[in-house]
């Protein structure tokens, strides 16, 4: 049986339908959805935007970034270890990874438009033709089993760039994941290493009410030797004994804020609390005052992973600008297949069989209800949310780091007045003993010179452990050896780039 064959149009007739076609095309792009009036006038600052040369001065080229084993710098192995160990088993650095990993795939998935699809679909199926429909006889009424495979091959043209758009929002999107994860890494550190100090205190604390302890059991055998010899009388054996009762007290609260600690140090590691109960008592040195790196206010966009993260943000939000823009334009899709398609019972793999078509497509928006503005003006706040958010990491920064020197600094000024104060308290309170002792003097004098001096010593140790505080935030301030350039997350000066509306 011949095939039957299409006529021919007439070319006056192929005319009126291309220039039908042409037409409708002209609407659509007249009458499709405009992007007019929608932009931001929103930038990211620079680091000339903020005052900070007085503040953020450096000591030429003494002033050194921090290195990445910067704890090390305390003098205590077992910090080190325990951070080390926390690396290995927090959740929150397990969730940091997870994020990486979903920014990742979400990058791939968004690669994937980019290049050709490739599909393969075959089939049987048994078929009753109706008669009374445009299937002519043989067909119509009888029952066929169609035989068909087919290779399909599509391919987008992204000629307004939206799928490298998205392809390249979602990379911003993993590096902002990455360095995000850095920025976990560097506040799990320091939280541990500001922890392991508050221990380091409290154990220092702890040895002076020890010390105390014993030095009011002393004066209270003194007080017995007195009563014995009627020099004094049962009240002043009653303070002695009081005084005492006292130090004792103020030791087991002490013990149980140094097992609180160990607990807290215990979680953060992500071993659970009774790990922070294997804890030995620490051993951190009082560092230097340090110099401040050169061109700090610049270089520290690089150094920190928060700032870094953030301008990853404000690149994505920026690429979802011009991903939404491209959503105005038409998409072109070239699409072709091949296969075979047969509802005879023969060999459905035949020439005659055979079945071609390709050709392309194009779609546009004309009248959206307004659902690509509404789309683009998101973009565009969520954009501007962006830069608001990295400027004020950015200032946050320079204040952080500011902050923590200037504290450096005031303390170095307090430490020689207050060792002045403590070796001048020490003096009065051996003297006051020693009187009390032979008898020159009541124990109310001792007393009042112990309290004196139990108060030098705690705001020494305090003063101290206040300046390892202030260093160990510094070295946080200062991105704690993190390096945007090594760690593969640069990203173009904030001058280079201006805002997607300019």
């Amino acid at each position: 049986m011949k095939s039957a064959s299409l006529p021919a149009l007439p070319v006056s007739r192929m005319r009126v339908i291309a220039c039908c076609a042409l037409s409708i095309g002209l609407l659509g792009l007249s009458g499709c959805a405009s992007f007019t009036g929608i932009q931001s006038d929103k930038h990211i600052a620079e680091p000339a935007d903020y005052a900070v040369d007085r503040s953020l001065a450096s000591q030429g080229s003494q002033g050194q970034w921090p290195s990445a084993n910067w704890i090390e710098q305390f003098g205590d192995p077992q910090l080190s270890a325990l951070i080390a160990e926390a690396m290995d088993n927090n959740p929150s650095l397990q969730q940091a990874q997870a994020r990486i990993a979903a920014a990742g795939a979400l990058a791939e998935s968004k690669g994937a438009p980019l290049l050709p699809t490739v599909t393969a679909d075959a089939g049987i199926s048994r078929n009753l033709f109706p008669e009374t429909t445009i299937y002519p006889a043989p067909y119509g009424g009888n029952w066929f089993t169609e035989k068909k495979a087919f290779v399909n091959l599509g391919y987008e043209l992204d000629v307004w760039g939206k799928n490298h758009a998205a392809l390249e929002q979602a990379v911003s999107q993993a590096k902002a994941a990455q360095a995000a994860a850095q920025e976990t890494r560097l506040v799990l550190a320091s939280s541990i290493a500001a922890t392991y100090n508050e221990l380091a205190t409290e154990y220092a604390l702890h040895e002076i009410l020890a010390r105390t302890l014993a030095q009011r059991e002393s004066l209270q055998k003194i007080t017995a030797d007195r009563v014995r010899t009627g020099l004094d009388t049962q009240i002043e054996r009653r303070q002695s004994q009081g005084s005492s009762a006292e130090a004792r007290a103020q030791l087991v609260q002490s013990e149980g804020q140094i097992t609180l600690t160990r607990q807290q140090l215990g979680a953060l590691i992500g071993k659970g609390p009774d790990r922070g109960l294997q804890i030995t008592p620490p051993r951190m040195a009082i560092l230097h005052t340090p110099a401040l790196p050169s061109e700090l206010p610049l270089n520290l966009l690089g150094r920190r992973p928060d700032i870094v993260a953030a301008r990853w943000q404000v690149e994505a939000a920026s690429k979802d600008i011009d991903m939404s823009k491209a959503r105005f334009y038409p998409d072109i899709n070239l699409s072709a297949s091949l296969g075979f398609d047969s509802l005879l019972n023969a060999n459905p793999f035949t020439a005659a069989a055979k079945s071609i078509s390709y050709g392309p497509a194009i779609s546009l928006p004309i009248f959206e209800g307004g659902a690509l503005r509404a789309n683009l003006k998101g973009a565009y706040a969520s954009y501007d949310l962006a830069v608001a958010t990295y400027n004020q990491t950015l200032n946050d920064a320079y204040s952080d780091v500011a902050k923590q020197i200037t504290g450096i600094r005031t303390i170095d000024r307090q430490l020689p007045i207050r060792r002045e104060a403590l070796d001048a308290s020490q003096h009065g309170y051996d003297l006051a003993k020693e009187r009390y002792r032979i008898g020159l003097t009541s124990q109310l004098v001792v007393l009042n010179a112990e309290t004196a001096l139990l108060a030098q010593q705690q705001a020494l140790i305090s003063l101290e452990a206040s300046r390892r505080s202030q260093q160990i935030g510094l070295f946080k301030a200062l991105g704690g050896g993190f390096d945007a350039q090594q760690a593969g997350l640069a990203i173009a000066a904030p001058d280079a780039k201006r805002t997607a509306a300019q």
